[in-house]
Protein backbone atom coordinates (compact mmCIF):
# COMPACT_ATOMS: atom_id res chain seq x y z
CA UNK A 1 0.00 0.00 0.00
CA UNK A 2 1.33 3.47 -0.80
CA UNK A 3 1.90 6.00 1.42
CA UNK A 4 -0.60 8.29 2.35
CA UNK A 5 -0.66 12.21 2.99
CA UNK A 6 -2.93 12.73 5.53
CA UNK A 7 -3.93 15.58 6.53
CA UNK A 8 -4.85 15.05 10.40
CA UNK A 9 -1.12 14.70 11.80
CA UNK A 10 0.13 16.47 14.41
CA UNK A 11 2.81 17.75 12.31
CA UNK A 12 0.43 18.98 9.64
CA UNK A 13 -1.90 20.53 11.66
CA UNK A 14 1.54 22.41 13.56
CA UNK A 15 2.64 23.66 9.57
CA UNK A 16 -0.96 25.00 8.63
CA UNK A 17 -1.19 26.91 12.16
CA UNK A 18 2.39 28.39 11.44
CA UNK A 19 1.83 30.13 8.79
CA UNK A 20 -0.16 32.29 11.31
CA UNK A 21 3.09 33.57 12.84
CA UNK A 22 3.79 35.50 8.82
CA UNK A 23 0.93 37.01 8.03
CA UNK A 24 -0.43 40.50 7.83
CA UNK A 25 -3.15 42.14 10.02
CA UNK A 26 -6.38 43.26 9.26
CA UNK A 27 -9.26 45.24 11.18
CA UNK A 28 -12.68 43.27 12.04
CA UNK A 29 -16.03 43.90 11.85
CA UNK A 30 -18.46 43.58 15.17
CA UNK A 31 -19.45 40.76 16.71
CA UNK A 32 -20.23 39.76 20.09
CA UNK A 33 -18.02 37.52 21.31
CA UNK A 34 -18.18 35.50 24.77
CA UNK A 35 -16.16 32.59 26.14
CA UNK A 36 -18.50 29.98 27.40
CA UNK A 37 -15.83 27.55 29.10
CA UNK A 38 -12.36 26.72 29.35
CA UNK A 39 -11.26 23.44 29.11
CA UNK A 40 -8.52 22.23 31.75
CA UNK A 41 -8.92 18.34 32.69
CA UNK A 42 -10.06 17.88 28.89
CA UNK A 43 -7.97 18.68 26.00
CA UNK A 44 -8.75 19.47 22.31
CA UNK A 45 -11.68 20.02 21.12
CA UNK A 46 -12.34 19.28 17.53
CA UNK A 47 -15.11 18.26 16.55
CA UNK A 48 -18.80 20.31 15.42
CA UNK A 49 -20.63 21.08 18.39
CA UNK A 50 -24.43 19.39 18.69
CA UNK A 51 -27.38 21.23 20.43
CA UNK A 52 -30.28 19.83 21.58
CA UNK A 53 -33.94 21.22 22.18
CA UNK A 54 -33.02 22.43 25.60
CA UNK A 55 -30.29 24.68 24.57
CA UNK A 56 -27.95 22.38 25.54
CA UNK A 57 -24.13 21.87 23.86
CA UNK A 58 -22.13 18.29 23.18
CA UNK A 59 -19.26 17.29 21.81
CA UNK A 60 -16.03 15.57 22.51
CA UNK A 61 -12.12 16.30 22.93
CA UNK A 62 -9.42 14.79 21.59
CA UNK A 63 -7.25 13.98 24.40
CA UNK A 64 -7.41 14.32 28.54
CA UNK A 65 -9.77 13.30 31.27
CA UNK A 66 -7.22 11.57 33.33
CA UNK A 67 -3.72 9.07 33.02
CA UNK A 68 -4.65 6.88 30.49
CA UNK A 69 -4.11 6.29 26.58
CA UNK A 70 -0.02 6.89 28.04
CA UNK A 71 -0.84 9.54 30.75
CA UNK A 72 -2.22 12.20 27.69
CA UNK A 73 -5.78 11.11 28.37
CA UNK A 74 -7.82 9.55 25.80
CA UNK A 75 -10.70 12.32 25.71
CA UNK A 76 -13.95 12.79 26.89
CA UNK A 77 -17.43 13.62 26.09
CA UNK A 78 -18.87 16.81 27.56
CA UNK A 79 -22.11 18.49 27.71
CA UNK A 80 -22.47 22.42 28.53
CA UNK A 81 -25.61 23.82 30.63
CA UNK A 82 -26.93 27.32 29.72
CA UNK A 83 -28.07 28.84 33.43
CA UNK A 84 -30.44 30.69 34.39
CA UNK A 85 -28.10 33.43 35.09
CA UNK A 86 -26.61 33.43 31.79
CA UNK A 87 -23.55 31.36 32.90
CA UNK A 88 -22.46 28.02 32.01
CA UNK A 89 -22.21 24.60 33.73
CA UNK A 90 -20.26 21.65 32.30
CA UNK A 91 -20.27 18.03 32.70
CA UNK A 92 -18.38 15.16 31.52
CA UNK A 93 -20.83 12.53 30.27
CA UNK A 94 -17.93 9.82 29.31
CA UNK A 95 -13.75 9.32 29.50
CA UNK A 96 -12.82 6.92 26.96
CA UNK A 97 -10.27 4.37 28.18
CA UNK A 98 -8.52 3.39 24.78
CA UNK A 99 -10.26 -0.32 24.91
CA UNK A 100 -13.46 2.09 24.41
CA UNK A 101 -11.90 4.46 21.58
CA UNK A 102 -9.78 7.56 22.10
CA UNK A 103 -9.22 10.46 20.67
CA UNK A 104 -12.51 11.72 19.10
CA UNK A 105 -12.22 14.44 16.37
CA UNK A 106 -15.62 14.10 15.61
CA UNK A 107 -19.34 15.87 16.42
CA UNK A 108 -22.32 13.70 17.88
CA UNK A 109 -25.46 13.19 16.41
CA UNK A 110 -28.65 11.73 18.16
CA UNK A 111 -31.18 9.70 17.28
CA UNK A 112 -34.96 10.19 17.93
CA UNK A 113 -34.79 8.56 21.33
CA UNK A 114 -31.92 10.93 22.91
CA UNK A 115 -29.20 8.38 22.45
CA UNK A 116 -25.60 10.06 21.22
CA UNK A 117 -23.86 8.89 18.47
CA UNK A 118 -19.80 9.35 16.88
CA UNK A 119 -16.96 8.17 16.08
CA UNK A 120 -13.20 7.65 17.75
CA UNK A 121 -10.19 8.29 15.17
CA UNK A 122 -8.30 5.27 17.11
CA UNK A 123 -9.00 2.85 19.69
CA UNK A 124 -11.14 -0.15 20.37
CA UNK A 125 -10.70 -3.70 19.62
CA UNK A 126 -7.88 -2.91 16.50
CA UNK A 127 -6.73 0.38 17.53
CA UNK A 128 -8.32 1.74 13.92
CA UNK A 129 -11.30 3.57 15.85
CA UNK A 130 -14.55 2.98 16.66
CA UNK A 131 -18.53 3.86 16.54
CA UNK A 132 -20.13 4.47 20.09
CA UNK A 133 -23.49 5.04 21.25
CA UNK A 134 -23.82 6.88 24.92
CA UNK A 135 -27.52 6.08 26.34
CA UNK A 136 -28.78 8.42 29.12
CA UNK A 137 -29.81 6.77 32.28
CA UNK A 138 -32.49 7.88 34.55
CA UNK A 139 -30.13 9.04 37.16
CA UNK A 140 -28.52 11.37 34.57
CA UNK A 141 -25.34 9.34 33.84
CA UNK A 142 -24.49 8.02 30.24
CA UNK A 143 -23.20 4.61 29.12
CA UNK A 144 -21.22 4.14 26.58
CA UNK A 145 -20.84 0.59 24.32
CA UNK A 146 -19.20 0.49 21.19
CA UNK A 147 -20.66 -0.51 18.27
CA UNK A 148 -18.15 -1.16 15.80
CA UNK A 149 -14.35 -1.69 16.01
CA UNK A 150 -12.67 -0.86 12.29
CA UNK A 151 -9.78 -2.80 10.96
CA UNK A 152 -8.48 -3.44 7.25
CA UNK A 153 -11.01 -3.61 4.65
CA UNK A 154 -14.06 -2.44 6.65
CA UNK A 155 -11.85 1.02 6.97
CA UNK A 156 -9.48 2.66 9.63
CA UNK A 157 -9.33 5.74 11.13
CA UNK A 158 -12.69 7.51 11.38
CA UNK A 159 -12.29 11.08 11.55
CA UNK A 160 -15.86 12.35 10.83
CA UNK A 161 -19.25 12.28 12.27
CA UNK A 162 -22.15 10.12 11.34
CA UNK A 163 -25.65 10.69 9.99
CA UNK A 164 -29.02 8.47 9.95
CA UNK A 165 -31.02 7.67 7.57
CA UNK A 166 -34.98 7.75 7.90
CA UNK A 167 -34.41 3.79 8.87
CA UNK A 168 -31.98 4.25 11.93
CA UNK A 169 -28.97 3.24 10.20
CA UNK A 170 -26.08 4.92 10.35
CA UNK A 171 -23.21 6.16 7.59
CA UNK A 172 -20.02 7.70 7.80
CA UNK A 173 -16.50 7.67 6.01
CA UNK A 174 -13.32 6.25 7.12
CA UNK A 175 -9.66 7.58 6.72
CA UNK A 176 -7.63 4.75 5.28
CA UNK A 177 -8.62 0.90 4.88
CA UNK A 178 -11.01 -0.81 2.30
CA UNK A 179 -10.01 -2.70 -0.23
CA UNK A 180 -7.32 -0.09 -2.00
CA UNK A 181 -6.13 1.11 1.45
CA UNK A 182 -7.86 5.08 0.58
CA UNK A 183 -10.40 4.59 2.83
CA UNK A 184 -14.13 3.83 2.70
CA UNK A 185 -17.96 5.20 3.08
CA UNK A 186 -19.53 2.64 5.16
CA UNK A 187 -22.83 1.36 6.53
CA UNK A 188 -23.94 0.43 10.16
CA UNK A 189 -27.12 -1.37 10.48
CA UNK A 190 -28.98 -2.00 13.60
CA UNK A 191 -30.01 -5.46 14.65
CA UNK A 192 -32.54 -7.43 16.16
CA UNK A 193 -30.31 -8.57 19.08
CA UNK A 194 -28.81 -4.48 19.61
CA UNK A 195 -25.91 -5.59 17.36
CA UNK A 196 -24.68 -3.35 14.45
CA UNK A 197 -23.34 -5.13 11.28
CA UNK A 198 -20.64 -2.82 9.37
CA UNK A 199 -21.00 -3.15 5.12
CA UNK A 200 -18.53 -0.91 3.16
CA UNK A 201 -20.97 1.04 0.62
CA UNK A 202 -17.74 2.28 -1.25
CA UNK A 203 -13.67 1.45 -1.05
CA UNK A 204 -12.18 4.84 -2.67
CA UNK A 205 -9.04 3.60 -5.59
CA UNK A 206 -7.26 7.07 -5.40
CA UNK A 207 -8.43 7.65 -8.86
CA UNK A 208 -11.89 8.60 -7.58
CA UNK A 209 -10.40 10.34 -4.16
CA UNK A 210 -8.53 9.00 -1.42
CA UNK A 211 -8.57 10.08 2.55
CA UNK A 212 -12.33 10.94 3.06
CA UNK A 213 -12.20 13.24 5.94
CA UNK A 214 -15.27 14.52 5.94
CA UNK A 215 -19.06 13.66 6.93
CA UNK A 216 -21.51 12.62 4.22
CA UNK A 217 -25.24 14.76 3.46
CA UNK A 218 -28.27 12.83 2.08
CA UNK A 219 -30.26 14.50 -0.66
CA UNK A 220 -33.63 14.55 -0.66
CA UNK A 221 -33.65 11.57 -3.16
CA UNK A 222 -31.29 9.16 -0.65
CA UNK A 223 -28.45 10.24 -2.75
CA UNK A 224 -25.00 10.41 -0.54
CA UNK A 225 -22.48 13.72 -0.85
CA UNK A 226 -18.92 13.74 0.78
CA UNK A 227 -15.30 15.02 -0.40
CA UNK A 228 -12.03 13.26 0.10
CA UNK A 229 -8.94 15.01 0.71
CA UNK A 230 -6.72 13.65 -1.00
CA UNK A 231 -6.11 12.30 -4.64
CA UNK A 232 -8.64 12.48 -7.55
CA UNK A 233 -7.61 13.38 -11.53
CA UNK A 234 -5.28 16.30 -9.99
CA UNK A 235 -4.30 15.20 -6.72
CA UNK A 236 -5.85 17.95 -4.95
CA UNK A 237 -8.95 15.90 -3.60
CA UNK A 238 -12.64 15.57 -5.09
CA UNK A 239 -16.60 16.02 -3.95
CA UNK A 240 -18.25 12.72 -4.97
CA UNK A 241 -21.87 11.39 -4.61
CA UNK A 242 -23.33 7.62 -3.93
CA UNK A 243 -26.22 6.94 -5.52
CA UNK A 244 -28.32 3.13 -3.89
CA UNK A 245 -28.90 0.56 -6.72
CA UNK A 246 -32.11 -1.31 -6.18
CA UNK A 247 -29.64 -4.32 -5.68
CA UNK A 248 -28.49 -3.07 -2.29
CA UNK A 249 -24.78 -1.84 -3.75
CA UNK A 250 -24.16 1.75 -4.43
CA UNK A 251 -22.89 3.75 -7.44
CA UNK A 252 -20.02 6.26 -6.86
CA UNK A 253 -19.28 8.66 -9.44
CA UNK A 254 -16.96 11.99 -8.86
CA UNK A 255 -18.59 15.81 -9.05
CA UNK A 256 -15.61 17.60 -9.32
CA UNK A 257 -11.88 17.02 -8.65
CA UNK A 258 -9.80 20.10 -7.34
CA UNK A 259 -6.73 21.55 -9.66
CA UNK A 260 -5.27 23.77 -6.51
CA UNK A 261 -6.35 26.90 -8.37
CA UNK A 262 -9.74 25.91 -7.35
CA UNK A 263 -9.25 24.82 -4.41
CA UNK A 264 -6.46 21.93 -2.43
CA UNK A 265 -7.81 19.23 -0.29
CA UNK A 266 -11.55 19.40 0.86
CA UNK A 267 -11.13 18.19 4.46
CA UNK A 268 -14.74 19.42 5.73
CA UNK A 269 -18.06 18.67 4.87
CA UNK A 270 -20.43 19.89 2.71
CA UNK A 271 -23.65 21.94 3.39
CA UNK A 272 -27.11 22.46 0.55
CA UNK A 273 -28.65 25.25 -0.07
CA UNK A 274 -32.52 25.92 -0.46
CA UNK A 275 -31.72 25.39 -4.66
CA UNK A 276 -30.00 21.77 -4.19
CA UNK A 277 -26.45 23.90 -4.71
CA UNK A 278 -23.26 22.36 -2.72
CA UNK A 279 -21.12 24.72 -0.82
CA UNK A 280 -17.89 23.63 1.14
CA UNK A 281 -14.24 24.45 1.79
CA UNK A 282 -10.96 23.74 1.39
CA UNK A 283 -7.82 24.04 3.46
CA UNK A 284 -5.12 25.16 0.96
CA UNK A 285 -5.37 26.39 -2.88
CA UNK A 286 -7.26 29.24 -4.31
CA UNK A 287 -5.45 32.68 -5.46
CA UNK A 288 -4.91 34.09 -2.13
CA UNK A 289 -1.50 34.10 -0.06
CA UNK A 290 0.71 35.13 -2.74
CA UNK A 291 -0.26 31.80 -4.95
CA UNK A 292 0.26 29.54 -2.69
CA UNK A 293 -3.32 29.21 -2.05
CA UNK A 294 -4.30 30.15 1.61
CA UNK A 295 -7.84 28.10 1.01
CA UNK A 296 -11.20 29.15 -0.45
CA UNK A 297 -15.28 28.76 -0.25
CA UNK A 298 -16.72 27.28 -3.37
CA UNK A 299 -20.31 26.43 -4.63
CA UNK A 300 -20.90 22.91 -7.18
CA UNK A 301 -24.51 24.11 -9.07
CA UNK A 302 -26.28 21.01 -10.71
CA UNK A 303 -27.00 21.02 -14.18
CA UNK A 304 -29.77 19.80 -16.19
CA UNK A 305 -27.07 17.35 -18.32
CA UNK A 306 -26.21 15.58 -14.52
CA UNK A 307 -22.81 17.63 -14.45
CA UNK A 308 -22.36 20.23 -11.92
CA UNK A 309 -20.34 23.37 -12.56
CA UNK A 310 -17.71 24.10 -9.47
CA UNK A 311 -17.18 28.29 -9.01
CA UNK A 312 -14.59 29.99 -6.42
CA UNK A 313 -17.07 32.34 -3.68
CA UNK A 314 -13.89 33.71 -2.19
CA UNK A 315 -9.66 33.05 -1.83
CA UNK A 316 -8.87 33.62 1.28
CA UNK A 317 -5.80 36.00 1.45
CA UNK A 318 -4.23 35.93 4.92
CA UNK A 319 -6.05 39.12 6.24
CA UNK A 320 -9.19 38.09 6.38
CA UNK A 321 -8.85 34.21 7.09
CA UNK A 322 -6.29 31.49 6.53
CA UNK A 323 -7.13 27.55 6.31
CA UNK A 324 -10.76 26.65 7.03
CA UNK A 325 -9.50 23.13 8.31
CA UNK A 326 -12.23 20.85 9.40
CA UNK A 327 -14.71 23.98 9.86
CA UNK A 328 -17.34 23.19 7.03
CA UNK A 329 -19.89 26.00 6.80
CA UNK A 330 -23.33 26.48 7.94
CA UNK A 331 -26.34 28.40 5.65
CA UNK A 332 -28.15 30.75 7.53
CA UNK A 333 -30.57 33.19 6.23
CA UNK A 334 -28.92 32.36 2.62
CA UNK A 335 -25.79 33.66 3.91
CA UNK A 336 -22.70 31.49 4.51
CA UNK A 337 -20.72 30.85 8.27
CA UNK A 338 -17.75 29.90 8.83
CA UNK A 339 -14.07 29.62 10.87
CA UNK A 340 -10.37 29.20 9.36
CA UNK A 341 -7.51 27.95 11.80
CA UNK A 342 -5.56 30.69 11.03
CA UNK A 343 -4.91 34.17 9.24
CA UNK A 344 -6.94 37.54 10.69
CA UNK A 345 -5.30 40.06 13.10
CA UNK A 346 -3.44 38.39 15.31
CA UNK A 347 -2.60 35.09 13.07
CA UNK A 348 -4.79 33.39 15.20
CA UNK A 349 -7.85 32.63 12.74
CA UNK A 350 -10.92 33.84 12.13
CA UNK A 351 -14.96 33.41 12.48
CA UNK A 352 -16.51 34.70 8.59
CA UNK A 353 -19.65 35.28 7.02
CA UNK A 354 -19.94 35.55 3.08
CA UNK A 355 -23.27 37.61 2.02
CA UNK A 356 -24.45 37.39 -2.03
CA UNK A 357 -24.77 40.31 -3.75
CA UNK A 358 -25.80 41.18 -6.92
CA UNK A 359 -21.67 41.29 -8.28
CA UNK A 360 -20.75 37.92 -6.44
CA UNK A 361 -20.06 37.23 -2.86
CA UNK A 362 -19.07 39.40 0.12
CA UNK A 363 -16.63 38.28 2.70
CA UNK A 364 -16.84 39.72 6.47
CA UNK A 365 -14.76 39.06 9.29
CA UNK A 366 -17.14 38.59 12.72
CA UNK A 367 -14.91 37.56 14.75
CA UNK A 368 -10.75 37.84 15.00
CA UNK A 369 -9.08 35.14 17.37
CA UNK A 370 -6.50 36.63 19.37
CA UNK A 371 -3.62 34.11 21.57
CA UNK A 372 -6.34 32.62 24.30
CA UNK A 373 -8.33 31.06 22.72
CA UNK A 374 -7.03 30.68 19.10
CA UNK A 375 -6.91 28.04 16.34
CA UNK A 376 -10.80 27.14 15.56
CA UNK A 377 -10.90 24.11 13.56
CA UNK A 378 -14.29 23.24 13.67
CA UNK A 379 -17.66 24.77 12.10
CA UNK A 380 -19.81 27.21 13.98
CA UNK A 381 -23.17 26.01 14.70
CA UNK A 382 -26.16 28.53 15.06
CA UNK A 383 -29.35 28.21 18.19
CA UNK A 384 -32.71 29.35 17.11
CA UNK A 385 -32.05 32.88 18.35
CA UNK A 386 -29.21 33.32 15.57
CA UNK A 387 -26.40 32.90 17.89
CA UNK A 388 -22.88 31.09 17.12
CA UNK A 389 -21.29 28.56 18.41
CA UNK A 390 -18.41 26.96 18.24
CA UNK A 391 -14.58 26.06 19.91
CA UNK A 392 -10.91 26.52 19.44
CA UNK A 393 -8.30 23.91 19.98
CA UNK A 394 -6.06 26.74 22.30
CA UNK A 395 -7.10 27.77 25.64
CA UNK A 396 -6.01 27.70 28.64
CA UNK A 397 -2.61 25.42 29.05
CA UNK A 398 -3.58 24.80 24.97
CA UNK A 399 -6.74 22.80 26.32
CA UNK A 400 -9.54 24.60 24.27
CA UNK A 401 -12.58 26.40 24.78
CA UNK A 402 -16.07 27.08 23.47
CA UNK A 403 -17.45 30.03 22.15
CA UNK A 404 -20.49 32.51 21.66
CA UNK A 405 -20.69 35.10 19.32
CA UNK A 406 -23.66 37.29 18.37
CA UNK A 407 -23.12 38.47 14.65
Amino acid sequence: MRQKNSWLTVSTVLAVLAMALMLPTQAVAAGTYKILHTFTWAKGPEGNLTLDAAGNLYGTTVGGGGAGCGGSGCGVIWKLKPNPNGAWTVSILHVFTGADGRNSVAGLVFDAAGDLYGTTYEGGAYNSGVVFKLKPNPDGTWTESVLYSFSGAGGTFPVAGLVFDATGNLYGTALAGGADGDGVVFKLKPNSDGTWTESVLHSFTGADGAEPSAGLIFDAAGNLYGTTAGDGADGDGVVFKLEPNSDGTWTESVLHSFTGTDGKSPVAGLVFDAAGNLYGTTVGGGAGCGGSGCGVVWKLQPKFDGTWTESVLHSFTGTDGVNPYNAGLVVHADILYGTTSAGGTYGYGVAFKLLPTSSGWSETVLHTFVSYGRNPLAPVIFDPAGNLYGTTLSGKADHGLIFKITP
